[in-house]
């Protein structure tokens, strides 16, 4: 994973083209982030910068929090994210990191918490087609067979069944559209994942 920026989804809206085409966009507050911790080959077995998010005050925090981002002042954050990345050099501890790490036109990976929908069946979750719907069907929206009558006579693993729909992570690509500097804002084509104010973590794709 290459570095990257935590942000929070403010909302979609819509943009003009050049060419006049109506371009829906995902508007992304992001940062300033600070390098809270860097992490060596010889001390953690791997490369990595860990990047703070939303700063707190520090009576606010846990007392084992404060300490361990300490190096970066008084400033706390409620969220810590690693980014794998072998450049780890070219950041101090303490340093900031804004939105002109990030130019328009750029294609970038988008991470982030999909929306929550609670239990639902194989219909909604999967998209199986239903039964016939009139009064002498039995078979409505029900599984249908799941399993084998002989051998090994049970549903094997992995069988797409009803359950929790949503509320896992989801990693999309988006092209940024355009940057807001002093505002911290990035504006990236399509949707993203999750719903509004949702922590959002954005990394260049590594070619």
């Amino acid at each position: 994973m290459a570095i990257g920026l935590i942000g929070k989804k403010i909302g979609m809206s819509q943009m003009f083209s050049s060419d006049g085409e109506i371009i829906p966009v995902t508007v992304i507050a992001v940062g300033p982030c600070a390098v809270v911790q860097k992490k060596t080959a010889a001390c953690d077995g791997y490369t990595a910068l860990q990047i703070g998010f939303g700063e707190k005050k520090a009576e606010k925090m846990k007392k084992p929090i404060q300490g361990h981002c300490k190096k970066t002042g008084e400033k706390c954050f409620s969220v810590l994210k690693e980014f794998r990345t072998e450049d780890i050099d070219a950041y101090e501890t303490g340093s900031e990191i804004n939105v002109s790490l990030f130019t328009p036109g750029e294609i970038v990976k988008i991470s982030a918490v999909s929306k929550g929908k609670g239990f639902a069946g194989n219909i909604k979750r999967w998209g199986f087609n239903r039964g016939p719907m009139a009064h002498g069907s039995k078979f409505h929206r029900a599984c249908g067979s799941t399993g084998m009558s002989a051998w090994p006579s049970k549903v094997m693993k992995g069988k797409k069944m009803p359950g929790q729909l949503g509320s896992k992570n989801v990693t999309v690509k988006n092209i940024i559209v355009d940057t807001v500097q002093d505002q911290n804002v990035i504006v990236v084509r399509g949707s993203v994942p999750g719903g509004k104010n949702g922590i959002v973590t954005i990394s260049k794709t590594v070619k």
